[in-house]
This record gives C-alpha cells, sequence and structure tokens, in this order.
C-alpha cells in the first residue's frame, strides 16, 4: 500500500467544484484510491472517487489530507492526484 499527504488548496475547501474535478481524475485511474484527514484513523479512509465521500471528508482549506492506493502504478497515480489537491482549483 502506497500513501501520500497532500495539503487542500482550494480556498475554500474540498467543496463541490473541486471535489468534482478531483472525483472525476480519481475515477479515470484503473486503482481504488481512499482519503482521510490526516488526523482520521486508517480504517476511516473514503472512496476518493465519491463525490459524496469527498463533501463530507469536510476539508478545509490547509487541510492535510492522505490518499492512499495499491496495484500496478500507484505511486505515480497517487502523485498526480496529490498535484491536483495542492492546486487552487478555485482559481482555475
Amino acid at each position: 500500500m502506497f500513501e501520500r499527504k497532500a495539503t487542500i488548496a482550494s480556498r475554500v475547501g474540498l467543496h463541490a467544484r473541486p471535489a468534482a474535478i478531483f472525483a472525476e481524475a480519481v475515477g479515470e485511474v484503473p486503482i481504488d484510491v481512499t482519503i482521510a484527514l490526516e488526523s482520521d484513523p486508517e480504517e476511516d479512509a473514503m472512496d476518493a472517487a465519491s463525490i459524496l465521500s469527498l463533501m463530507s471528508l469536510g476539508a478545509s482549506n490547509g487541510d492535510v489530507v492522505v490518499l492512499r492506493a495499491e496495484g500496478e502504478g500507484a505511486e505515480g497515480i497517487l502523485d498526480s492526484l496529490v498535484r491536483i489537491l495542492e492546486t487552487d482549483l478555485d482559481a482555475v
């Protein structure tokens, strides 16, 4: 299992638009990816491809989240997903 931490860069957090952009990106990868707040236990991780899960996470600007995945290409995929979260998607 690989994991990466990311700091939420969107000004108002992981709300509807950033969550939709991120969920779409996760949905396009061939592996399952989970997301959790850094302070949450690993077993509370949610499906990162679900907009509802992302919004219920309640991640605000500056919060650190943990992405986890396993499988072929997981490291590179997680690196790409971190870049999305660390971009202010409200400014795009």
